[in-house]
């Protein structure tokens, strides 16, 4: 029975290892096992922090339009004027909003002066006011 020589194909393996984790320090970019162990953390730490990076956005957006709105005081807390502009349909997501209230107050004043009257208009109906 004649020998295989299978020499090429783990080295084309490692070397393609070596290449993504040539930035580590240390064993982790030089010993293969410690390699691969890294490169797996590296690749799991990398797809948690993709949607990590989303939620502390949305945080982040949250975080704003509530400083403006309590600082302009014309609702008394973020979800009440959410609720209300859920209940208008204006469907703006919190990413725009955000940058409304950073950018342009008087636009969102604007857009909520429109949600008070509109609730307003609402309860007088009712018959509450």
């Amino acid at each position: 029975m004649t020998r295989i020589k299978r020499g090429y194909i783990a080295r084309r393996r490692r070397t393609k290892m070596r290449l993504f984790s040539s930035t580590f320090r240390g064993a982790h970019s030089r010993l293969i096992r410690t390699m691969t162990q890294q490169k797996t953390r590296a690749l799991g730490s990398a797809h948690r922090d993709r949607s990590r990076k989303k939620r502390d956005f949305r945080r982040l957006w949250i975080t704003r339009i509530n400083a403006v709105i309590r600082e302009m005081r014309v609702f008394y807390s973020y979800s009440v004027f959410m609720h209300n502009l859920h209940k208008k349909h204006l469907l703006l997501n919190r990413k725009i909003l955000s940058q409304i209230a950073i950018l342009n107050r008087n636009c969102l004043s604007m857009i909520s002066n429109e949600i008070m009257n509109f609730h307003f208009a609402g309860l007088i109906l009712q018959g509450r006011v």
